[in-house]
């Protein structure tokens, strides 16, 4: 990439934390006049609002990535998906614009989103194949099955008794996922 590219990239990149940190204006074009470019240049590097947004994020979701081995080696299969999942819970609770962008990447977004999200399906996938392995988790259970469950609890808030009610959701899903938890509990 030629040095002028990538300097717009940064700034564009630097921009868009900016701006997503913040409510209000969170558009491409006021990411855009933030990062003093032009729209068609903002699109050149990210045709999509959300290959820009999960970009942002890429810290948070490398680090989610690179947590599963040590999860698996110091928890159980099952205390790790927990843990795990209530980490990307928190995430997306806290980074309302991340929860967004993962809720329209899939099989038809662009490579760019695909970069972000396909590591982090995989990473969760390793998950589910260790609790399935384990018979800790319902069979049949795919890592895309946790992420449509997981996305409907991004949508509360981050704070107060949205807060309460996001945890108590969050344990109804883990009884669910992982039925042999309640079972054992009682």
């Amino acid at each position: 990439m030629r040095s002028d590219a990538l300097s717009n990239r940064m700034r564009i990149l630097e921009a868009a934390a900016e701006v997503l940190a913040v409510p209000g204006d969170t558009s491409m074009k006021s990411i855009a006049r933030r990062a003093r470019v032009g729209q068609g240049t903002l699109y050149r590097h990210f045709p999509t609002r959300e290959s820009l947004v999960l970009q942002v994020y890429e810290a948070e979701v490398d680090d989610l990535v690179t947590a599963v081995p040590a999860l698996l080696g110091s928890l159980s299969p099952q205390d790790g998906l927990c843990a795990w999942l209530r980490r990307l819970l928190y995430i997306g609770r806290c980074m309302p614009q991340f929860a967004e962008a993962m809720s329209v990447v899939g099989e038809a977004s662009t490579e760019q989103c695909q970069k972000v999200y396909r590591p982090l399906l995989d990473a969760l996938s390793v998950l589910v194949s260790a609790n399935a392995t384990d018979g800790t988790i319902a069979p049949g259970t795919t890592a895309e099955d946790v992420f449509t469950l997981l996305g409907p609890l991004w949508r509360i808030g981050a704070n107060g008794a949205a807060g309460a009610r996001a945890e108590r959701l969050f344990e109804v899903l883990m009884r669910g996922l992982c039925p042999q938890a309640g079972a054992e509990d009682q």
